[in-house]
């Protein structure tokens, strides 16, 4: 064994303590420490074994070790790694045709970048090119697009939304102001209308804000399809397609961040999943196959990048990255995991509705393929956020054996997010001890 690596494995508990004293961790809630990981079950230092259903950050598709991405990383890490923004290389050719062979119609010019905030900014930088004059943005309320300052300012980390600032209220001066606007978060309508009969007011504040609430011509609107760390919170498509028929008479570029939703849903894009298409498509997290590597997406009626200052990124040409990405992407095709996101996500959301019967407080379960989350609540016609159980219902599901997300503005929603290669048994495991955690936790 490479000798770093065996100094780096046999890391004693002392040297850990050490070591702690020198890192600085900006997010997240401390965890065990992970050391190997394999399909969908990774393990931690002391040997216990969990299926992890957040796919870490909800990035790796094809779970652990997965040997295929392994043997592509080492055979072109034998030839080339890190390639410089400003030279060509072909697996930034091969990716970007790959992408765009994968979008809907009339996307078809690829960038990258390294990470998902980087890439939604520049989206928005794209969008400012196209819109003379405009200088806002509109994004909706509960949103989450990053934590940089731009894509923080349009992110509900920077509000009051969850009673008070999170995230961003020590650079509140450096962020700027972003009109927002209500979100189609039917379970919790602000205007009290059913889903199926409403008047789609939540659009109609956006074309009310588009007219009446931005200085000028608005930059973008920036919308999430399936909004992720707001609480999984499905959008219906009649919403979708009242959004792209405002920003059309407003001449506004529709931007649709699917950091979260690309392959994750069932489909490659949310966009081609609700037959809705955006003028600019982010995505992120699993895009490269555990690497870090994001892009953006954009149509014919968006002017792309001009001077070489205006977008660069040392990491954004990183060819190890561009050929983990176009790997997985050859993977999901052959191996249908696409059609398996679907089945499974179906056969996980009915296990969860059996279980609901069981346990009211399970208020609403929303899920698209395996974009999935359980909004636990007191009483289910109240609707009072259940914050304390949900976590607790979370740190009970660790001690069994899986981990599970938190998310929602009230954090109180468990997301079940698995990698894309889950099967049934694997899926009934997490059946089994969600059951028994809240059993422990809502029956004790």
């Amino acid at each position: 064994m490479d000798t770093t690596l065996q100094r780096i494995y046999a890391m004693t508990q002392a040297d850990i303590a050490a070591a702690s004293k020198h890192l600085m961790v900006g997010g997240g809630t401390p965890g065990p420490i992970l050391v190997q990981g394999k399909g969908v079950r990774v393990e931690d230092i002391e040997g216990k074994d969990y299926i992890d259903c957040t796919s870490q950050s909800w990035a790796m598709y094809l779970g652990f070790s997965n040997e295929e991405i392994i043997d592509t990383i080492h055979e072109h890490s034998k030839h080339m790694t890190h390639i410089h923004q400003g030279f060509n290389s072909l697996p930034r050719f091969y990716l970007a045709r790959l992408l765009a062979q994968l979008a809907p119609q009339g996307l078809d010019r690829v960038s990258f970048t390294v990470g998902g905030g980087p890439a939604i900014e520049a989206a928005m930088k794209i969008a400012l090119r196209s819109r003379p004059g405009s200088r806002e943005f509109v994004s909706l309320w509960d949103a989450y697009h990053g934590t940089i300052f731009s894509t923080a300012s349009a992110s509900w980390i920077a509000t009051q939304a969850s009673g008070q600032f999170t995230g961003q209220q020590n650079f509140l001066s450096a962020l700027h102001t972003v009109p927002r606007v209500p979100n189609p978060y039917c379970y919790r309508c602000y205007f009290g209308q059913e889903p199926d009969s409403c008047d789609l007011m939540c659009a109609e504040m956006l074309r009310l804000t588009l007219q009446r609430g931005v200085n000028g011509p608005a930059a973008g609107v920036l919308v999430e399809p399936i909004q992720a760390s707001a609480g999984q919170i499905i959008f219906p498509r009649r919403y979708l397609v009242r959004v792209r028929e405002i920003c059309d008479e407003f001449g506004v570029p529709l931007i649709y961040d699917e950091v979260q939703t690309y392959c994750r849903i069932g489909d490659w894009f949310a966009a081609t999943h609700y037959g809705v298409t955006p003028d600019v498509i982010v995505l992120g997290k699993g895009l490269g196959a555990g690497l870090p590597i994001a892009a953006i997406i954009i149509g014919d009626r968006m002017e792309g990048f001009g001077p070489k200052t205006e977008e660069l990124h040392t990491f954004a040409n990183n060819s190890l990255a561009q050929v983990t990405a176009a790997r997985q992407i050859e993977v999901i095709q052959r191996d249908g995991i696409l059609e398996n996101t679907r089945r499974m996500g179906e056969y996980l959301a009915d296990g969860l509705r059996r279980l609901q019967g069981e346990f009211p407080e399970m208020g609403d379960i929303r899920a698209v393929g395996l974009h999935i989350g359980i909004e636990y609540v007191e009483d289910p016609k109240t609707k009072e956020p259940a914050v304390d159980k949900c976590v607790q219902i979370r740190t009970e599901g660790m001690e069994l054996g899986a981990i599970f997300g938190l998310g929602g503005v009230r954090k109180n929603v468990l997301k079940v997010k698995p990698p894309l290669i889950l099967q049934q048994h694997e899926a009934d495991e997490i059946l089994d001890i969600l059951h028994r955690a809240m059993e422990k936790v809502l029956r004790p």
